[in-house]
């Protein structure tokens, strides 16, 4: 590309600072919009990104405003799924009728309430990385990174901007299918992640887990056929593929859960089991698991 791509990050937490400030690394227009302590600090010290290759500080623009995204030729959409429809109301006046929204959210039908509040493009895209908030203005990676979105006739603009940013990604024509193997994923480790306070490869050794995790994978998988979901045959390799190459992250959850904050709980688990009773299904592990998280969630208030 010719010149500098303009994209806002709307909600740059860890996924946000990850592809934001690799994307800035790249020589790309990023700005981040964001919590106020993150913002201060990135505007002082600039972005402290922390990967598993390197570790660097970038110079990148940061904002709390959701008008700093008026000049952005792509959105970043990374907030929390709860929020989804609060921010897109705020966002919608400050969009280019031309800007391009990607999701890069968990859950399955952010894009489709993203649409009811814009009139611009929006891509659902399935992200895996493992990634936290170490600090102000601090985004250590865990590993991974890749990006699966969904089929659009901006394709190869938007292959070769991640690719320049060394950024994986491919475009899925099927990307319902890849949104449910991702909130498979989720639904397995987030929860259990949250509950015990352990990152992913210690939760796959307690006694227990790995049977527990295969009854969740399977209440996810009957409530996905009734949707009419044909989820990807290699489900089982993706769901234990994720504590080998994540050991030690922590789920969104869990990190949410330490810090006080709501978590996408009833985006997860617990949309798998409003989805159960659309269609009359037994879920008793997601159910559980749903209502502990939110048990822990209110005992934080």
């Amino acid at each position: 590309m010719n010149e500098p791509t303009r994209i806002a990050v709307m909600g740059a937490g860890a996924v946000g600072c990850y592809y934001g400030g690799l994307l800035a690394r790249a020589g790309h227009d990023v700005v981040l919009i964001g919590r106020e302590s993150h913002v201060d600090a990135i505007r002082r010290d600039g972005l402290w990104l922390e990967t598993t290759t390197f570790s660097e500080r970038i110079a990148v623009a940061a904002s709390t405003q959701s008008e700093a995204a008026q000049a952005a030729h792509i959105v970043l959409f990374c907030v929390k799924s709860t929020d989804t429809p609060a921010v897109a109301a705020q966002l919608a006046p400050h969009l280019a009728p031309s800007a391009i929204v990607l999701s890069l959210q968990n859950g399955i039908d952010n894009a489709e309430r993203l649409r009811q509040h814009l009139s611009q493009e929006v891509i659902a895209t399935a992200v895996y990385v493992a990634a936290e908030m170490a600090g102000p203005g601090h985004m250590r990676h865990h590993g991974r990174g890749e990006l699966v979105i969904g089929e659009t006739r901006h394709r190869q603009m938007l292959l070769a901007l991640f690719g320049e940013a060394g950024i994986p990604a491919r475009i899925s024509p099927k990307i319902s299918e890849d949104l449910w193997a991702k909130l498979i994923v989720n639904c397995v480790y987030n929860a259990l992640s949250g509950i015990t306070r352990l990152p992913y490869g210690q939760l796959v050794q307690t006694p227990g887990a790995p049977e527990t995790m295969s009854a969740i994978l399977a209440e996810c998988l009957q409530v996905a056929a009734a949707d009419g979901i044909s989820v990807p045959a290699d489900i089982q390799h993706t769901v234990s593929s994720i504590a080998q190459t994540m050991p030690h992250q922590y789920s969104s959850t869990a990190q949410d859960l330490r810090r006080g904050r709501r978590t996408e709980i009833d985006c997860l688990n617990g949309y798998v089991v409003a989805r159960a009773q659309v269609h009359d299904i037994n879920v008793p592990v997601n159910r559980l698991l749903h209502m502990l998280v939110k048990l822990q969630e209110n005992s934080a208030k």
